[in-house]
Order: structure tokens, then sequence, then C-alpha cells
């Protein structure tokens, strides 16, 4: 499974989004996907074994607890992937942060000039 079928999915989108804050334990993820999509505990552990087969995610015991946490290492590689991609809309995102600078100086100015 390449990693954007991994990440296709909303629902291990959404688990990767909840564990980007940090280590969480499965019951407390499962709770929140679950509840959030309408899915059983085990479908979301079914989820969870896709992301930590493909390295997305790690897991640790503690105690009968299960900790996931998200690796960085298939992100850089998508990063990676992604570089050659970045021309595409980088001079768009350029465009638009110039623009903008340009309506807030605009707006400084007419400020100033309202100001008595």
């Amino acid at each position: 499974m390449h990693a954007f079928d991994v990440l296709g999915d909303p629902v291990r989108r959404r688990i990767l989004e909840l564990l980007a804050d940090g280590e969480r334990t499965a019951g407390r993820v499962g709770e929140a996907v679950a509840e959030e999509f309408g899915i059983t505990q085990p479908a979301v552990s079914q989820h969870l074994k896709v992301l930590r087969e493909h390295g997305f995610v790690s897991v640790r015991p503690e105690g009968t607890r299960r900790l996931y946490a998200v690796r960085a290492e298939p992100f850089e590689l998508l990063d990676d992937w992604l570089d050659r991609f970045r021309r595409f809309w980088t001079p768009h995102l350029d465009a638009l942060a110039t623009e903008i600078a340009r309506g807030k100086r605009g707006r400084r100015t007419t400020d100033d000039k309202e100001t008595p």
C-alpha cells in the first residue's frame, strides 16, 4: 500500500491529527474516532494497525495500555516526494503573500489618512 493510500482514508487522517498533538492510548483514540465516524473500537484498531504496519505510528506498551505516537520518517519521505511538485504552487503562494502585504499596507495608509 502506498503512503497516499494509507492517508487517503479520512479515519486514518483523523487518527494522525489526534496523535500529532501527542501520544495517546488506543482507548482515547478509539473513543474520539468512534464517536466522530460512528465506527466500532475494533474498526479503529484495524486503522491503527494499518498506520503501524506502514510506519506512520509507533506503539509502546505501558502496563495493559498501548500508547500510540506519530512517527516523523514517513512524513519526511512524503515531503521529499512532494518537493518536485512545489514549483507548481510556491509561486502562487508567494504572489498571495505579496497581495496580502499590499492590502495591509493599503489599509494602514487609508486608516492613517482617516485619523485626524
